[in-house]
């Protein structure tokens, strides 16, 4: 299925130019427009889907194989220190473009953004962990 009216639907399509790095009968990786280090890229599924939650079982391990395919070399010919994978769902969460993506994000030392997916860690005792685990598990 397809949105007319989705950007990256109609980037997935060859339909609006991109930097392509990769691509497959299922997905269109391409370099992110606004990175936020040098080389970030988007794995772009080429049928919609909202978010993780609409992504087919199957899309979705495809996805992590080709973030994995396209990461794996980014970090061998940029010489990143490091990778990150980010997945946004809703508004609150990040999303802009309501498509599934995953953005590759290589890492490097003392560049700019260095720190931008850390956080301070909510301090939690161990009823209020396992009162959660029963929440998620029941």
């Amino acid at each position: 299925m397809r949105q007319d009216d989705c950007i990256f639907c109609k980037i997935a399509a060859g339909e609006i130019p991109s930097n392509t790095l990769y691509e497959d009968d299922l997905f269109r990786v391409i370099l992110d427009l606004n990175p936020a280090s040098k080389g970030h890229a988007l794995v772009i599924p080429k049928e919609h889907y909202a978010n993780l939650f609409e992504l087919d079982e199957q899309v979705a391990g495809k996805a992590l194989q080709v973030a994995k395919k396209v990461g794996t070399k980014m970090v061998d010919v940029l010489k990143a220190d490091g990778l990150n994978l980010l997945q946004n769902n809703g508004e609150l969460a990040g999303q802009t473009v309501f498509h599934f993506h995953m953005h590759i994000i290589p890492r490097y030392k003392n560049a700019p953004n260095a720190d931008m997916l850390r956080y301070t860690p909510l301090k939690m005792n161990a009823e209020e962990l396992a009162e959660l685990k029963d929440m998620i598990t029941k």
